[in-house]
C-alpha cells in the first residue's frame, strides 16, 4: 500500500510538472505580440522603391511584431497581388505615376476610401497618374512639384509634436532629396515636421483622419533616407501608429 502510494504521488509530480510547463508554455505563447499585418504597394522606379522598402522590412523585422508583404509592380499598369489588401492592417503606398485600371484600381480605391490606416511615402502623392485626386482628398497633401535639387533639406520637428507617439526616438535630421512643395496642405492635417532650405520652407510629414482611418504621409523618402535611422523609426512609429496600436516589440527588443 505505501509503495502504491508513493507510486502515486511521484506520478502526480509528474503530471503536476507537465501541465506547469504547459500553462508556462501557454503564457509565453500568449504574452506574443500579435504581428502586424502591413501591404506595402511598391512603384516608385525614380526612387528605387523596389530596392528601399526591403530596407525599411528589415529594420522593423529587427525589433517589430511584423507581418510585410511587399507588391512589386510590373508595369506602369499592372501591379499584381491588390487582394491582399483585404486582409492587411495597415497599406504603405510608395508607387509614381502607375495607370492601373480596372479591378486594380478599384481594389486600392475601395481600400483608400474607407478609411481603413493608410502610409504614403514621397510619390504617394502622385501614385497614380489616372487618380490623381488622390493625393487633396485621401492624404491631405497639395502636390505642386519640387524645388531644384541641389541644397540639402533640414528637417526639423515642428514644436507641437514634439511628443507625438510618430516622433518617438526621433530627432532633427537632414535630408539630400529635393524638397516638396505642398503648401498649402489640408486645413485638418497636423504637421510633424517641416523641411527647410535656402528661402523656402515646407511641411514634409503630417497626419490626418479622413473618413474615420488615420493618414500618415511624409514628402520624404529619398533612397538615402532609408539609411537614415530617425526617418526609418518615424515610419515605423507611424504604421503602428494609424492603425491605433503601440509598437509591437519582440521578446528582447528595445526598439531601434
Amino acid at each position: 500500500m505505501k509503495r502504491f502510494m508513493l507510486r502515486l504521488l511521484v506520478m502526480s509530480l509528474v503530471l503536476g510538472g507537465i501541465v506547469l510547463k504547459g500553462m508556462g508554455f501557454a503564457e509565453e505563447q500568449a504574452a506574443a505580440p500579435v504581428p502586424l499585418k502591413i501591404c506595402m504597394l511598391s512603384g516608385s522606379v525614380e526612387y528605387q522603391s523596389d530596392v528601399i522598402l526591403p530596407i525599411l522590412i528589415e529594420y522593423m523585422k529587427k525589433s517589430y511584431a511584423v507581418d510585410c508583404t511587399l507588391l512589386v509592380w510590373k508595369e506602369d499598369n499592372d501591379l499584381p497581388g491588390l487582394e491582399a489588401l483585404s486582409t492587411c492592417d495597415v497599406m504603405l503606398l510608395f508607387t509614381r505615376r502607375l495607370t492601373i485600371e480596372g479591378e486594380q484600381l478599384e481594389r486600392v480605391k475601395d481600400y483608400c476610401l474607407s478609411g481603413k490606416p493608410i502610409v504614403g511615402i514621397r510619390t504617394a502623392s502622385h501614385a497614380f497618374q489616372n487618380w490623381l485626386e488622390l493625393d487633396k482628398l485621401v492624404l491631405g497633401g497639395n502636390y505642386q512639384g519640387h524645388y531644384g535639387s541641389g541644397p540639402v533639406t533640414q528637417v526639423t520637428i515642428n514644436p507641437p509634436a514634439k511628443k507625438h507617439p510618430i516622433l518617438a526616438g526621433v530627432e532633427d535630421f537632414s535630408s539630400v532629396g529635393s524638397l516638396y512643395q505642398n503648401t498649402p496642405p489640408a486645413a485638418d492635417v497636423f504637421i510633424l515636421l517641416t523641411g527647410t532650405i535656402p528661402d523656402h520652407s515646407e511641411p514634409v510629414a503630417w497626419t490626418r483622419v479622413f473618413n474615420g482611418g488615420k493618414i500618415f504621409y511624409t514628402s520624404l523618402g529619398h533612397p538615402d533616407d532609408f539609411k537614415n535611422e530617425n526617418f526609418l523609426r518615424m515610419v515605423s512609429n507611424a504604421l503602428f501608429w494609424v492603425c491605433g496600436r503601440e509598437p509591437a516589440l519582440l521578446s528582447g527588443a528595445t526598439g531601434n
